[in-house]
């Protein structure tokens, strides 16, 4: 199953990507999907292959891996340990430089859940929710283009 949704942001891309992947303090601001979210294996920056901790605003965690890392158009990355119903879970970023300087931003996850005999209810769930989700999230991702704190912290 896929779920997408994109934002057109009054923001060039190189920026944009940069909200994208804030942590911390900064991504509290706008992203309402986390409560807590952390790199692992002392990693201090994003990169294909590092791991990161998320943990969602309902309790679940989610430890997941960079599988590609390509600012300012596309980041990806896949669920490596996290809630059982999940078999597979991945998302990922693009971003698409706009001829007024803006950029459009399309978020997208794809998910498969198990057990295998019970995936056809509940993927069709998992896509009603995960849509609403990530509608919520690339709304949030939009505010945070034009928030002066979030656009100070990933600027300088």
């Amino acid at each position: 199953m896929i779920v997408e949704s994109s934002v057109v942001v009054p923001i060039p891309p190189a920026l944009a990507f940069a909200v994208s992947q804030t942590t911390g303090e900064t991504r509290l601001r706008w992203d309402p999907f986390i409560r807590r979210q952390a790199f692992l294996d002392e990693a201090t920056a994003p990169a294909k292959g590092v791991r990161t901790l998320t943990r969602h605003r309902s309790g679940l965690r989610m430890v997941s891996e960079y599988v590609s890392y390509q600012p300012p158009t596309n980041v990806g990355m896949k669920m490596v340990d996290g809630p059982w119903f999940f078999a597979v879970m991945a998302g990922g970023w693009r971003f698409t430089a706009l001829p007024d300087g803006g950029t459009r931003a399309v978020w997208r996850y794809s998910f498969t859940c198990r057990p295998h005999w019970l995936a056809p209810a509940t993927e069709r769930v998992g896509r009603v929710v995960l849509q609403r989700d990530i509608d919520r999230r690339i709304a949030g991702f939009a505010r945070g283009c034009v928030d002066p704190a979030v656009l100070a912290a990933v600027s300088g």
